[in-house]
């Protein structure tokens, strides 16, 4: 057993740009569990991940992987992690064989069973160049790597955009049956709700480099509901409940946050589910009333 609880905690991080804030970001990935970071192109994802990274030095805040600290024990943690990026690190003159090669150099538990079995499991050619491989393909390669090195941490950045859905479903099954001795975690930054739907435990939405909302997947789903009423009705909403208001040439549709007592609140309203698409875009606009 590992001697911590959460793979990832992340703790009032900033990082100030020109024209853009990653404004006190906090959120924990528990260990053994998927989360997925949702949010729209240039919201502080990949700064996010840049910074638990190293990569990006942020300017306050703490980050801690695997119980350890992401600067001090750089070292320590990259060796424990694995990263699927959303454009292929590897050289194009390289192929499958060669990657084994290095990574076989760089990871103390590197498999060459387990990676072979991915490369068959996914069709990839050994000795064909990898500038020749389709965009499948290289996630696949990455993929592929990421998982043959026992790595306890996964981090994917929008690391299924661009393929197509039966190569995204074939990957999330594979990241399924890596979570299952429960000791495994994996952190997800997408802006394709639909397939953390279908694998996140928990979510964590971010928008202009503030976090709107991050909690358990499914709890969020069963209590955020979309209320349908007249544009003459609005008034009889309570302020409190209210996300967001989007109006229509139909009417008005209010996102609120306790679809539960909605029920009970405004009997006989329609409040329908709400999807985490549905979710992010009203928070997009909380505050607004009236945005189409």
């Amino acid at each position: 057993m590992k001697e911590y609880e959460n793979a990832v905690e992340i703790r009032g991080i900033t990082k100030r740009y020109e024209g853009f804030t990653l404004d006190n970001v906090s959120f924990d990935v528990p260990k053994g569990s998927i989360m997925g970071f949702i949010g729209q192109n240039g919201a502080g994802k990949t700064t996010t991940i840049r910074s638990l990274l190293n990569i990006t030095n942020i300017d306050g805040g703490e980050i801690r992987l695997l119980g350890l600290d992401h600067t001090k024990d750089e070292i320590k943690i990259k060796k424990r992690i694995a990263v699927v990026f959303d454009e292929l690190p590897f050289h194009d003159l390289f192929n499958a064989a060669d990657m084994a090669r290095i990574f076989e150099g760089l990871y103390p538990e590197w498999d060459n069973a387990v990676y072979s079995a991915y490369l068959d499991r996914f069709k990839l050619p050994l000795r064909k160049k990898i500038g020749q491989y389709s965009k499948g393909m290289k996630m696949k390669l990455q993929i592929a790597c990421a998982l043959s090195h026992n790595a306890e941490l996964l981090v994917m950045d929008e690391a299924t955009t661009g393929l197509d859905p039966v190569v995204r479903d074939e990957i999330l099954h594979i990241f399924m049956e890596y979570l299952r001795d429960g000791e495994r975690s994996i952190l997800m930054s997408s802006h394709i709700t639909g397939d953390l739907e279908k694998i996140a435990d928990s979510v964590t939405f971010i928008d202009k480099g503030r976090i709107l909302l991050t909690g358990c997947k499914d709890v969020i789903l069963e209590t955020h509901g979309i209320l349908k009423c007249g544009r003459d009705e609005i008034g009889n909403i309570d302020p409190v409940d209210v996300i967001s208001v989007r109006k229509n040439e139909f009417g008005t549709e209010v996102m609120i946050s306790d679809r539960g007592n909605g029920y009970c609140k405004y009997g006989g309203a329609v409040i329908d589910p709400a999807s985490l698409d549905d979710i992010m875009l009203y928070y997009v606009h909380k505050g607004e009333m009236g945005w189409s």
